[in-house]
């Protein structure tokens, strides 16, 4: 017998300008109640107006990184979910801005995984499981030399596995 998912009944926030992606994603969490937005203007209004357990933002054509500073400013766990936005800067912006992961929209059978473990690390951000779990889908798509090419992300992974080697996971 499957143990019951830590996702039952959370309140979720999925923006992206294409309908298939947010009939994709509400089939993928159908175990949660999916508030879903297609434009910039009614994200805001969703975000203002509500309160999330999690929050999946497109960056190109909702204006994602706008939604996400409000999102993260409400203290909403928010995950970038993209196709176009698929770079370094993105990636880097999206850490900068508070999200708590990013994922590629062709990993989105991965979406429901990267979830559960928000919502079970109640918002804390799921960096080095992005790390460890997607690293070699970025070193193929951005080089193996990514990280080192931007010290940003050496030292930004280099950050949060020592501070999770003092919390002793």
């Amino acid at each position: 017998m499957s143990k019951e998912s830590p996702l039952k009944d959370k309140v979720i926030l999925a923006v992206d300008d294409e309908p298939d992606v947010l009939e994709t994603i509400a089939e993928e969490l159908d175990m949660c109640l999916v508030h879903k937005a297609q434009d910039y203007d009614t994200a805001l209004q969703y975000l203002l107006s509500y309160t999330y357990d999690v929050v999946i933002l497109d960056i190109m054509g909702v204006n994602g990184f706008e939604l996400l500073k409000t999102a993260v400013s409400r203290g909403f766990p928010t995950v970038m979910l993209t196709a176009h936005a698929v770079t370094p800067e993105a990636l880097k912006k999206s850490i900068k801005l508070g999200a708590i992961s990013f994922l590629p929209k062709e990993r989105i059978s991965d979406l429901k995984e990267f979830l559960e473990d928000a919502v079970l690390g109640v918002g804390k951000p799921l960096w080095i499981k992005f790390f460890d779990k997607l690293g070699d889908y970025f070193n193929k798509r951005f080089g193996p030399d990514w990280k080192e090419k931007d010290k940003f992300f050496k030292e930004f992974e280099e950050s949060i596995r020592k501070s999770e080697e003092g919390k002793g996971e």
